[in-house]
């Protein structure tokens, strides 16, 4: 089956964008109208994607365009991960100048959501096994649940540690005996972790 071509690629990204924001598909006249052709121009698009198997069509009703998931597309999206580098203390984390770049990731390895990535720096957490020079991806929330590892922010400066809410305090553990735990009452949660890149 012949790949689409540029401008169906073009129509079929509308097509799902348009679903995911209004939750209903668009009807042939809007896909005209968005990409400024003709209502018979955009029908053939539709109809030349329907044959490649990529969308399936109600012709008896409005609003009746169906995307047809590609296994093995999705198994082959790729996300791109914003690479934060090791964030200066009082510098936001996520402050343009902090961007080295961005790392393309499987989408299954980093599930759905806002995601970034941070280069990690010392030795706080090998018993976790994350180690100096690891690459952390996290997935950016500010609610976590107790023992999970999170990138969080105290006194301006970012540090990585597993999260426990207690009574009246959060207390962020190490793991690695060599460093207590830190108690704060004051404490922003920036992601928690969703996989490590090591290179070896």
């Amino acid at each position: 089956m012949k790949a689409p071509t540029k401008r169906q690629t073009e129509v079929l990204d509308f097509l799902k964008s348009f679903l995911s924001s209004h939750k209903y598909p668009p009807t042939i006249r809007e896909v005209a109208g968005h990409f400024g052709i003709s209502v018979k121009g955009a029908y053939d698009h539709v109809k030349a994607l329907e044959k490649k198997g990529l969308i399936a069509c109600d012709n008896n009703r409005s609003r009746a365009i169906e995307i047809i998931n590609q296994p093995s597309d999705s198994e082959n999206d790729q996300v791109q991960v914003p690479l934060l580098g090791h964030v200066a203390a009082g510098m936001p984390l996520f402050a343009e100048e902090n961007n080295e770049g961005t790392l393309s990731l499987p989408a299954a390895m980093v599930g759905k959501g806002q995601v970034f990535a941070l280069r990690i720096e010392g030795d706080s957490m090998t018993g976790a096994g994350i180690f100096d020079g690891d690459i952390a991806v996290f997935a950016q929330q500010s609610q976590v649940e107790n023992g999970q590892i999170v990138v969080a922010m105290v006194d301006e400066a970012v540090t990585l540690k597993r999260f426990y809410k207690e009574k009246n305090r959060i207390r962020l553990q190490a793991e690695n005996p060599a460093y207590p735990p830190l108690y704060t009452a004051d404490v922003r949660i920036l992601g928690r972790l969703v996989t490590l890149i090591r290179s070896y």
